[in-house]
């Protein structure tokens, strides 16, 4: 099993001079600490215009920044938006991290968090599955083709040199925003890695496992021309301490983020008239909030490492932390990564080779994956607490 850890940059009001430069400087510092202790991936969100939840709306320039105080750790965009943003500029500023890194891009892509991100930008909430499909179309050749023109409903242009090209040949490793589980079908059957939210039970984990590795070796229908990604990443609540109770009070993060994952659901809000964290401090009190408490991977290394036990037996390839949430502060969040890196990462991290050859077994077809039933197993972790979300991307 691989670890990554995860950030949106939360900023909750109130807000002070300083204060966004101060968490944009602190996150580039945590991902520099992960590299030292040995983690495998940095993740990096793209969001517009949700204040408080995100104000990572330059993800390129956040992982380029990281580039240059790290040396191992793959630098993941968990997600591009394809809606927002022109294809022929993402190709661009793909490349051009990749070789700024040294080849250690992953490319996530999605569709947008719903109308405010979609509307100012000229996108509407009813074509972004559309759009999404047609930017990986566009998208995927000017990695690759000398001289790339492209024709269809939402971009367009005469033939052009798209560069620079990114040193990963034919291109990074590609990923698509899973947010409900139905999408990881989706993503089996388009040949690419699965980003989504933890699952409710090791159960859910295992069906889930198999469902997306069984359609991925029954033959992939792939947007482009790309190299397939078999991969299945999850987001999960994480602080790790020497207690559960300490733990259990430096994770305030999770909840937050829990929180306006069902608050921007659910409401809308004319800019700078809502305080989040205000009204996520009523919430807290109430029974759903106590149940996210016993969500994530929260808890005493002994308590994380049986909860890792029984989905690292589900197969998973990756657990991504979310460490840079809500109001956790950079001296916790940098014990926390120090304390797992330490006492839980080395165990699960000794388990890669053989995961490694089931994986490659199960691609061959040497080993059949049983066909157990999702039906039963419809819901992520954060959806048991706040109900499912719309459909597409983070």
């Amino acid at each position: 099993m691989k670890f990554g850890v995860f950030s949106s940059i939360q900023i909750p009001r109130p807000w002070e001079a300083g204060s966004e430069q101060r968490q944009f400087l602190e996150s580039v510092e945590q991902a520099e600490v992960a590299d030292g202790l040995g983690y495998d991936y940095v993740w990096e969100t793209e969001h517009h215009f949700l204040e408080e939840y995100s104000h990572s709306s330059a993800p390129s320039t956040i992982l380029a920044a990281i580039s240059q105080r790290t040396s191992n750790i793959r630098l993941g965009h968990g997600v591009l938006q394809l809606t927002t943003n022109h294809p022929l500029r993402v190709a661009e500023q793909v490349a051009t991290l990749d070789l700024l890194s040294s080849g250690r891009v992953e490319l996530g892509t999605g569709e947008g968090h719903g109308t405010t991100e979609l509307h100012p930008f000229g996108a509407r909430h009813r074509d972004k599955r559309e759009m999404w499909e047609e930017g990986m179309r566009a998208l995927i050749p000017c990695f690759t083709q000398d001289s790339n023109a492209f024709q269809g409903k939402y971009w367009s242009w005469e033939p052009r040199t798209v560069l620079p090209k990114p040193r990963q040949a034919p291109h990074p490793p590609l990923w698509v925003a899973c947010s409900n589980l139905a999408t990881i079908e989706m993503a089996a059957r388009r040949g690419l890695g699965a980003l989504g939210f933890q699952f409710a039970t090791p159960e859910g984990a295992r069906a889930w496992v198999n469902r997306y590795y069984n359609l991925f070796r029954a033959g992939v229908d792939k947007l482009a021309d790309y190299a397939t990604n078999p991969n299945i990443a999850v987001v999960s609540g994480f602080m790790c301490a020497e207690t559960d109770a300490e733990a259990q009070a430096q994770a305030e993060g999770w909840t937050f983020f829990v929180f306006c994952l069902d608050y921007n659901r659910t409401h809308t809000y004319a800019p700078g008239t809502i305080a989040l964290w205000e009204e996520y401090l009523q919430w807290k009190t109430t029974d759903k909030a106590q149940a996210v408490f016993e969500t994530g991977l929260i808890g005493s290394p002994e308590t994380i490492r049986k909860k890792l036990r029984a989905f690292a037996d589900a197969n998973l390839d990756q657990i991504i932390l979310l460490t840079q949430a809500g109001r956790n502060t950079h001296a916790d969040i940098c014990a926390s990564l120090e304390l797992f890196a330490r006492e839980v990462m080395p165990e699960f991290h000794d388990l890669e080779p053989a995961h490694q050859q089931w994986k490659d077994a199960v691609l061959r077809g040497d080993l059949v994956l049983d066909d157990l039933d999702t039906s039963r197993h419809n819901l992520v972790e954060t959806q048991i607490v706040i109900g499912a979300p719309e459909k597409g991307g983070w």
